[in-house]
């Protein structure tokens, strides 16, 4: 679980380069548009008022969000259909990777990102390779600050939380997905406003490598998560401290 804290850090870093905001903003409106098949009412879908939440979070503009919303809902009858859709393959040294996409372009998709695995020593499978190696959790972190830690623990236990841990950087928190709302709900009551709060795909168990070696399997994955139609990649890697500063250093 640590190397998914440390990755999402540096995720986060690099999304709010004003380099990249583009990216930022084209990915955001994929996952508004997605949710919004279930209808445009950010009260009663839950999974649309996350992803308006977070495209805010990321100062998207209103009229962006708007149109992104009218587009997954049917109503923008010029848009083009997105599909979404979860590979999975394994990176360089036996690294298990899950691959968020949506595209309006299946055939495109896949093309990328098979030559990123072909060309960074990787393979792309088949449906079902490596899921067995995830479960789905809701996710939330909370800055440390002056928080009591008991407190913390009794509010997002009682809440529905499956396990909360204690960094110096960071506190996370783990739900499953059908109590996301409910935790979420009950830190913000209680004054908590998370910093990420997310669905996400969390590995069973982790692959610890040298440096060259998960500089290799970390490369992969940014290269990834550059291309326009992937959202998320997951893996199965775990990261120390010491390697995630390395690998921040050398970009």
């Amino acid at each position: 679980m640590s190397g998914h804290s440390k990755w999402s850090t540096i995720k986060r870093k690099k999304a709010a380069e004003d380099a990249r905001r583009g990216q930022t903003f084209t990915k955001l409106a994929k996952e508004i548009a997605i949710a919004a098949r279930e209808g445009p009412d950010t009260d009663v879908n839950m999974k649309l008022r996350l992803a308006v939440d977070k495209a805010k979070a990321a100062n998207m503009p209103k009229d962006n969000i708007e149109r992104a919303i009218r587009r997954g809902a049917g109503l923008d009858k010029d848009a083009s259909v997105l599909e979404e859709i979860m590979y999975e393959g394994y990176g360089p040294h036996g690294v298990a990777l899950m691959i968020e996409v949506v595209t309006d372009n299946r055939n495109r998709a896949v093309a990328d990102i098979r030559r990123w695995f072909n060309k960074l020593g990787g393979s792309l499978g088949e449906s079902g390779c490596v899921a067995w190696q995830f479960e789905p959790k809701g996710y939330f972190t909370l800055p440390p600050n002056d928080l009591d830690a008991d407190q913390v623990f009794e509010i997002a236990v009682e809440s529905g939380a499956d396990d909360v841990t204690f960094g110096e950087d960071m506190i996370e928190i783990f739900a499953d997905p059908t109590e996301f709302q409910v935790v979420r709900e009950s830190l913000q009551q209680n004054g908590l406003e998370p910093e990420t709060a997310e669905l996400t795909m969390l590995p069973k168990t982790t692959v610890s490598l040298d440096q060259k070696q998960a500089f290799q399997t970390m490369n992969l994955i940014s290269a990834l998560e550059e291309l326009d139609d992937v959202q998320q990649v997951y893996s199965n890697l775990d990261i120390s401290d010491e390697l995630m500063t390395a690998f921040e250093e050398q970009d």
